[in-house]
This record gives structure tokens, C-alpha cells and sequence, in this order.
């Protein structure tokens, strides 16, 4: 049997398992790869929010890492919640000491409840160390913002969003769309621009509440698409493909936001 490429995903516990590392794991496995996890932080979280994060030492982050791609190796990182600066600085040592391929950032900040995740230190060292690690870094529009300082409105800001935070040192820069808006009556667009130009990736807006793991599960594909050797737009391709069909698999849980559904694929 012909081994899977493997994606090392770098992320929170999701006690809910509707994102974070839960969510990483099944994105990835519907993908045809096999995802070997980093736990960076433990989350008491449900479909109405984030009632408290335990980040994990960066040292115990580093050893995880080290331990997975000194015997599986990792054709493709994905990293998701990183809670402190610590976090960040050691996920980036072990990124460089083990030259490791085809990394996606996603920088989580803010939890779809609303809760901020990521300490201030935390998102300076992410810009600092990890972006320009970064293949492709994947942020919505509220993580644009906080990554760029400016207001974001249209598509037209969305691809000046991703040309700054290009210029920061990621090499390709995917601004999700979805809190547009005009996205309810336009459609998702989501924008790739990759130091050159900027490329569009559309789809129809689906009308539900039940969005938790939109991010996560999408980095995830699109790391998995990286680790099967497709381009960056390939790779995007796929990922917004398979994020749009989970939300209109979406599933009703909870009393709040209930997770995106990639099992159904």
C-alpha cells in the first residue's frame, strides 16, 4: 500500500472537536493524507464559544515536533492556534532546525465566539518569525486587519490586505472573505495573491449559522493539497472546494455554532 503524504498540524484541542487540531485531523484525512498532530494548547470549548485556554510550554511544543518528523517526517505543516510568543518562536526553531516544506499559517486570533486567543506578544513574534516561513498564510478578514491595520471592505481591500501582509515575508497570502458583507449577496470570495497578482476563488453563499472550523478545516485541506504536490492555486482550489461543500454539510450541535462536516464529503 503507497504511503500518504504527511501534514504536521500545529494547533489548539478543540474539546468540542468542531476546529482546532480535531479539525485538522479529519480535513486531512479527507484529503487522502495522514496528519500527525502538535498539541499547542488545551481548550475547554463548545459550540457557544471558548471558556478558557491551557497553553502548552514551549518546550513541550518543540519535543512534539521534533518527535513526529525525526521518525514520520512531514511533507507539509499546517499551524493553527499559538497561543503565546513562546509558542510561535519554538514551532519557528523547529521549522528551520528541521528544514521543514510547504508551511501554512493560519493565524488564529480570535475564536469564532468572539474570545482572543492569541496573546499581543504572541501575533508580534508570528509576524516576525513564523510569516516568513510561511508558504502560504492563510487569514480572514478581522485577522487581516490586525495584521495590517487597516479597514477592510471590498475585494479590492482584501487584495491590498494581502499584498502588505506579503510584503511581511510570506510568499503567498490567501485573505478568506467570508466576513464580507457583500458575501451574502455577492457569494465567498476568498483572494490568493502571490507576490505578483492576485487571483480570485469564488463560490455561492450559504446561508447558516453553523461556520465553527471554516478556518481550520480549510488550512488543513490546503496543506494537504501542498503535501500531495499540487501549486499554491491547486492547493487553494481544493481547500475552498472542500470547505464549501462541508458548510452545506454543516452539522446542528450544541445550542451555538455548530461545526462545518467534511465526513460526508
Amino acid at each position: 500500500m503507497r504511503k500518504p503524504a504527511v501534514v504536521l498540524c500545529v494547533g489548539g484541542s478543540d474539546s468540542g472537536a468542531g476546529a482546532g487540531i480535531q479539525a485538522d485531523l479529519k480535513a486531512v484525512a479527507a484529503c487522502g493524507c495522514y496528519a500527525a498532530t502538535v498539541v499547542t494548547a488545551l481548550t475547554a470549548q463548545n459550540t457557544r464559544g471558548v471558556q478558557a485556554v491551557f497553553p502548552v510550554p514551549g518546550k513541550a511544543i518543540a519535543a512534539q515536533i521534533a518527535s513526529v518528523v525525526s521518525d514520520i517526517g512531514a511533507a507539509a505543516v499546517k499551524t493553527g492556534m499559538l497561543p503565546s510568543g513562546a509558542a510561535v518562536a519554538a514551532v519557528a526553531e523547529m521549522i528551520i532546525r528541521h528544514r521543514l516544506q510547504n508551511v501554512v499559517v493560519d493565524p488564529v486570533m480570535i475564536a469564532k465566539g468572539g474570545r482572543r486567543v492569541m496573546q499581543e506578544n504572541a501575533q508580534r513574534t508570528l509576524v516576525r518569525k513564523l510569516l516568513p516561513l510561511a508558504r502560504v498564510v492563510t487569514p480572514n478578514i478581522p485577522e487581516a486587519e490586525a495584521l495590517t491595520g487597516m479597514k477592510i471592505r471590498s475585494v479590492a481591500a482584501m487584495k491590498d490586505a494581502a499584498a502588505r501582509i506579503a510584503r511581511l515575508g510570506a510568499k503567498n497570502v490567501v485573505v478568506k472573505g467570508g466576513h464580507l458583507v457583500q458575501s451574502r449577496r455577492d457569494g465567498s470570495v476568498d483572494v490568493l495573491y502571490d507576490g505578483r497578482r492576485c487571483r480570485e476563488f469564488g463560490a455561492d453563499w450559504i446561508d447558516t449559522p453553523h461556520t465553527h472550523g471554516t478556518g481550520c478545516t480549510f488550512a488543513a485541506a490546503l496543506a494537504a493539497g501542498l503535501a500531495q504536490g499540487k501549486s499554491v492555486a491547486g492547493a487553494v482550489a481544493q481547500a475552498k472546494k472542500m470547505i464549501t461543500r462541508a458548510i452545506e454539510r454543516s452539522l446542528t450541535l450544541g445550542k451555538g455554532r455548530g461545526p462545518v462536516n467534511v465526513l460526508s464529503l
